[in-house]
């Protein structure tokens, strides 16, 4: 059995931001990309290395799991790379594994190309902006990743392969904590960036990076070409992010208890590499 998350209660800014009628105002201000982008810069620049002794203590991280070096920058540091060793990749040939750590997610796509998360209906098309994309997923799964600010936030291809162009969806940026899944559409709303993946195993698998509050940028490594299993595909800079999986109908079979705890309200904290299901 995997270790399995439910959320607390939210921080009283997060429940005034998205409860409260006075906070609307002041979530539609903050949620503007204008925002982040400054915000950002700020993150990237020397001053903001003040930031990091603070952030360590508050959220208790173990800077020893991390390669050694001396950042630059807050957002230097919140992208910091892991040992290799402590994140292994399932390299057996029917694993199909996570791109990155998070709480888990899963999703059944229903033949009408919707998936319900927190009490809002998605459609693939609205995610990708594309109706003619949408239709490869109809009856396959959708697996989302909540990265929290105390994560690993760099993600890596999950299988061998070729990959299309990053595919730019501007939009807000809301935060990902559930307060938010539950009173908007955040996954549709947010500003986003979709690749497909034609992989060896697994069909084609779109990978979705979904920017969230206060998150700089979006940052994807490489343009259409091949890809490596395990290789880094990109990072999140500062703040919580999303990355959404989907996966053609009979192509993999993922780990039931996924399913079982998302129905209970539980999210299933997993690692990169970690086999999350098998080639079918």
């Amino acid at each position: 059995m995997r270790e399995v998350y439910r959320e607390g209660t939210p921080p009283k800014s997060l429940r005034f931001l998205y409860c409260s009628p006075f906070g609307k105002p002041v979530l539609r201000l903050l949620t503007g990309r204008f925002v982040s982008k400054v915000a950002g810069k700020y993150l990237d620049g020397k001053c903001s290395r003040r930031h990091i002794r603070p952030y360590v203590k508050k959220h208790g991280i173990d800077l020893t799991q991390f390669e050694k070096e001396d950042y630059r920058s807050f957002n230097a540091f919140f992208t910091r790379k892991i040992k290799s060793e402590l994140r292994p990749f399932d390299s057996q040939f029917s694993s199909f594994v996570s791109p990155c750590d998070g709480k888990l997610s899963a999703y059944h796509v229903s033949e009408g190309l919707t998936f319900h998360v927190k009490g809002f209906h998605y459609t693939v098309e609205s995610l990708l902006k594309s109706k003619e994309l949408a239709k490869k997923y109809q009856g396959g799964i959708c697996v989302v990743l909540r990265l929290c600010v105390t994560d690993y936030h760099r993600y890596h291809y999950l299988d061998n392969g070729t990959k299309g162009e990053n595919v730019f969806i501007k939009g807000r940026l809301h935060t990902v904590q559930p307060v938010a899944l539950e009173k908007r559409r955040v996954f549709t709303e947010n500003c986003r960036e979709y690749t497909v993946m034609h992989t060896e195993r697994f069909g084609d698998v779109v990978q979705v990076e979904v920017g969230a509050l206060m998150v700089g940028r979006i940052v994807n490594h490489h343009g259409a070409g091949e890809m490596k299993f395990g290789e880094e595909k990109g990072k999140f800079e500062f703040g919580g992010s999303t990355i959404v999986l989907l996966l053609e109908k009979g192509r993999v079979s993922l780990d039931e208890e996924f399913f079982r705890n998302t129905e209970e309200g539980l999210e299933t904290v997993v690692r990169c590499g970690e086999r999350i299901g098998i080639k079918i």
